[in-house]
């Protein structure tokens, strides 16, 4: 099946991913093109992520995004992927203050086309709230980036047996409390199936092993766009980032030496309008260059016998 022969993917297609041990196909996208590339490839779910500010903005941190800038890359992917399940990933100091701001915000990527919010950290009394007011929920637990400080930096998490228990009593409140998905970061397999098996709701992983119920990796990351790091749990598909390089440096040689454009690349005007544009006129379009009274080359409809002329 095609993707645009697919329907759209709901909540209902995902429960049921779960139920039959099905896995969930999910990556990120920041813009228009990078949606209709992975909703053409029939990915299940695409997570507009905060990653965008390392990704795509050049910070060196998830931190400095603002609730602006994702909503306008999530406008952009909306209109992008018509079938994937959206999901728009709430930025740091978007939902911690109150639960009041935290459902306004919510509220927000919604009206941006998402289907759902993730939201890190066990903040259990933001998913309540958010999720009474309608709008489903992804929590987020492991490896929490806006928290990365007070974890001790980009570490793996539950590696322990009491790291593994007190995450799993999170993700069981988190459950409790209304989220309807739940992604975990940065886990062993072991630790990140027992959550799994544990839980009634779909667990994703984003470098947790493959005994989750569907895994995320960073389109960047997949697609060879992003060169600062590559984490262990990261599979590269191509090395797209240096196709496209290579790309641009054969347009730039080709325009430098003449290549580029060439005759398949013009537009054609007729031989009576082009005799009517010249007037007539002795000269050659492609060796003089026409100029204004204040000696400024000009396009504008300049006329041969009124204007200076210069040649090249």
């Amino acid at each position: 099946m095609s993707a645009n022969d697919r329907n759209k993917v709901t909540i209902l297609r995902l429960r049921r991913q779960k139920r039959e041990k099905i896995p969930t196909v999910m990556t990120t996208a920041y813009d228009y093109p990078q949606a209709r590339i992975a909703d053409g490839a029939g990915v299940d779910a695409i997570l507009v992520g905060d990653s965008l500010g390392m990704t795509t903005l050049g910070h060196k941190t998830t931190i400095p995004v603002t609730m602006d800038q994702m909503i306008s890359s999530c406008e952009a992917v909306a209109k992008g992927a018509k079938k994937a399940f959206l999901i728009g990933d709430m930025p740091y100091m978007s939902y911690q203050v109150s639960d009041e701001e935290a459902v306004y915000n919510a509220g927000r990527f919604v009206k941006a086309g998402m289907d759902c919010v993730k939201v890190e950290g066990a903040m259990t009394d933001r998913i309540k709230a958010i999720a009474d007011s309608g709008i489903m929920v992804m929590s987020h637990l492991g490896l929490t980036p806006h928290t990365r400080a007070k974890l001790g930096g980009y570490r793996v998490q539950g590696k322990t047996a009491k790291q593994a228990e007190i995450i799993l009593e999170q993700a069981k409140a988190l459950q409790e409390a209304g989220c309807s998905f739940l992604l975990l970061e940065g886990m062993p397999r072991e630790s990140a199936d027992m959550i799994t098996q544990a839980l009634d709701i779909p667990v994703y992983g984003i470098g947790a092993g493959d005994k989750v119920n569907g895994q995320l990796v960073i389109f960047h990351d997949l697609m060879g766009l992003f060169w600062e790091f590559k984490s262990k749990f990261v599979k590269r598909y191509c090395e797209a980032g240096q196709i496209m390089q290579s790309a641009l440096k054969q347009y730039a040689d080709e325009v430098r030496n003449g290549q580029f454009p060439s005759e398949e690349n013009f537009y054609a005007i007729k031989e009576e309008e082009l005799e009517k544009l010249l007037g007539g006129g002795n000269w050659k379009h492609d060796k003089i260059i026409y100029e204004t009274d204040q000696g400024f080359p000009t396009n504008h409809s300049v006329t041969p016998n009124t204007t200076t002329k210069k040649s090249q």
